[in-house]
């Protein structure tokens, strides 16, 4: 996992449009899988910092919390619907969100296009 969220950091420092987009963004969040934690520090649009956990003094904003196996699926060139964003994850019960949802709203277009980044490469889960 840690390599996919490396990846996703090389791929958004490549991205003029994605930092443009978390220009104001600089937050630290969590991303859960099968209860690995992995908190991912931004600053202004830049993700700076990639920690495993578990931590409990690490603050975080808000947190998707899933299983591999549905990140898997998400992270499908077309994944299968339900699969297809984060809060169709949450709707077929297979992740959760927690924190401050209005940071994750305001947002929302940042985050939902770097978690769909691995999307592009062939094997990303693999």
């Amino acid at each position: 996992m840690l390599d996919i969220f490396r990846d996703i950091q090389s791929r958004l420092e490549d991205s003029p449009h994605l930092r443009r987009l978390g220009r104001l963004f600089s937050e630290t969040i969590l991303i859960e899988v099968d209860g690995a934690e992995h908190y991912l520090t931004f600053d202004r649009g830049r993700l700076v910092q990639i920690v495993p956990g578990p931590s409990r003094r690490t603050p975080w904003r808000f947190a998707l919390r899933t299983d591999a196996e549905a990140l898997h699926a998400f992270w499908q060139p077309r994944p299968a619907p339900g699969f297809h964003d984060i809060f169709g994850l949450v709707k077929i019960g297979r992740g959760r969100i927690d924190g401050d949802i209005l940071c994750l709203v305001r947002n929302l277009r940042f985050f939902k296009e770097i978690m769909a980044l691995p999307r592009a490469r062939t094997g990303a889960c693999a």
